[in-house]
């Protein structure tokens, strides 16, 4: 039996679904990866290959709607698919999702699933978006409409997307649907690591408006006003998004000393122990990898009351949560850690139970694998 897995982020393949990929193959499977920018000899790509994965780059651009380019993955992926004759077809991420089970469906291929993994660009800030937005996420709906049509099932990271999805009548009612608890958390990799004696927050995101840096920076410079001795780390890297924080921006905020930046780094668990709250003030999530990482390491979560954030986080139990873009309640949800620091340590101790109990990715993958009857 072969399994061919679709992504828009090479890096992800062994960061997000390393686990699910391992589970494949121990159940004996031959298990394909398709995604763009893996050259042959690439770090990424001697890895996948060294997991015993059959590599295949592809043409496809994560961001932007061009039609002509669309197309070409479109046609590049049915030719793959048609070559390879998998059994199993699943993709992640909006363009894996609409073109890979486009093409699936197009080369009959027998099971055909899709994971939703956030909303991405077009669905986010309707209000301040314009034309443009609003012209690109019509076109998203469209595609979903057609592409969702044709699977077998379809996996959601948390309620608020699948009931966007079935309200809006992008999932067909006859698709079967189901919600899983993201990506899951590995909870021996990501282990307990003991606080910080100083208060020290840390966002770990992509550089874009809509994961809230804004208010994170913002807000580290109200309560370091009051704070100095308080620390608000940084990591992450400007991407290639409309959304994209601007690069003077970004050294303006250190150059002022509200924010210390530590780039983009491989591996983030460093940074999270040398936090003792992490924060994400994302205005939608699917459900944040980067806080489950932390809550797998036991530390206490600022969020959003927002689809994805909110599933990951007991109001008062293992964090606080704050509404979108409200910079004051951000400002008053870290100063009450600054001046508890006893919260830290009882909640840094729930999200740790939490991870284990809920998110542990092993549980989260046999759901899916049942689910997917692999």
């Amino acid at each position: 039996m072969t399994f061919l897995l679709i992504a828009s982020f090479p890096d992800s393949l062994l960061r997000f679904r390393g686990a699910l990929i391992n589970a494949l193959l121990a159940r004996g499977l031959s298990v394909h990866v398709a995604a763009p920018d893996l050259p042959a000899g690439s770090t990424i790509r001697q890895r996948l290959e060294a997991k015993g994965l059959q590599v295949h780059e592809i043409p496809l651009r994560r961001t932007g709607m061009n039609p002509l380019s669309d197309l070409c993955s479109l046609l590049n992926l049915w030719r793959l698919m048609r070559r390879i004759r998998p059994d199993y077809v699943l993709g992640y991420t909006i363009k894996p999702v609409i073109y890979g089970s486009l093409a699936a469906r197009l080369a009959g291929v027998p099971r055909r699933f899709a994971l939703i993994t956030g909303l991405g660009y077009a669905f986010q800030g309707q209000e301040d978006g314009g034309h443009w937005r609003s012209l690109l996420r019509s076109m998203v709906l469209r595609l979903y409409a057609v592409a969702l049509h044709g699977t077998h099932k379809v996996f959601f990271q948390n309620p608020d997307d699948q009931a966007l999805f079935l309200e809006s009548g992008l999932l067909p009612p006859a698709t079967p649907s189901f919600v899983v608890n993201g990506s899951g958390v590995d909870v021996a990799e990501y282990s307990l690591a003991p606080l910080p004696p100083a208060p020290r927050f840390l966002l770990i995101a992509r550089l874009l408006g809509d994961k809230g840096v804004r208010e994170y920076a913002e807000a580290a410079r109200q309560v370091r006003s009051r704070h100095p001795e308080a620390v608000f780390s940084l990591v992450g890297w400007i991407d290639e998004n409309p959304d994209a924080i601007k690069q003077e921006e970004l050294d303006a905020w250190v150059a002022e000393g509200t924010l210390e930046f530590l780039g983009r780094l491989s591996d983030v668990r460093p940074a999270i122990a040398a936090c003792s709250v992490y924060v994400l003030p994302s205005y939608r999530e699917g459900t944040p990898r980067t806080v489950l990482e932390a809550m797998a390491m036991g530390r206490a979560i600022i969020t959003t009351d927002a689809p994805g954030c909110r599933e990951t986080v007991v109001d008062d139990d293992n964090g606080l949560l704050v509404p979108v873009r409200a910079v004051n309640e951000l400002v008053a949800a870290m100063q009450r850690f600054i001046a508890e620091r006893e919260l830290v340590v009882r909640m840094g101790a729930r999200s740790r139970l939490i991870a284990e109990q809920k998110y542990d990715v092993h549980r989260v993958n046999a759901v899916m694998l049942k689910e997917m009857g692999v």
